[in-house]
């Protein structure tokens, strides 16, 4: 089994920055690649921003500029850097780990509060 733990959520003024860390421990070589979806109330799951173990990525438009998807394979742990945060950005952040890039997520961790204040 694999599992993802996030941190680093918090109440931010509109501006601000945030770091989300997602440390996986368990059958971590099964996992190739590992991202960000968030959800807001009446939104749909939306994918933030995603990351292969070689280090390709790929981020929402909503995001792009300010976001930015990093891993770090040795600690299997993988982050992401929030910049100019709007109050849009206010969501529940899932952090996942799937077996291929573009397919199925296979896990996920239990999400973590980000709040952006106007």
């Amino acid at each position: 089994q694999v599992q993802l733990v996030e941190s680093g959520g918090g109440l931010v003024q509109a501006g601000g920055s945030l770091r989300l860390s997602c440390a996986a421990s368990g059958s971590i070589f099964s996992i190739n690649a590992m991202g960000w979806y968030r959800q807001a109330p009446g939104k749909q799951r939306e994918l933030v921003a995603r990351i292969s173990r070689g280090g390709s990525t790929n981020y929402a438009d909503s995001v792009k500029g300010r976001f930015t998807i990093s891993r770090d394979n040795t600690e299997n742990t993988v982050y992401l850097q929030m910049n100019s945060l709007k109050p849009e950005d206010t969501a529940v952040y899932y952090c996942y780990g799937a077996r291929f890039w573009g397919g199925v997520r296979d896990y996920w961790g239990q999400g973590t509060q980000v709040t952006v204040s106007s």
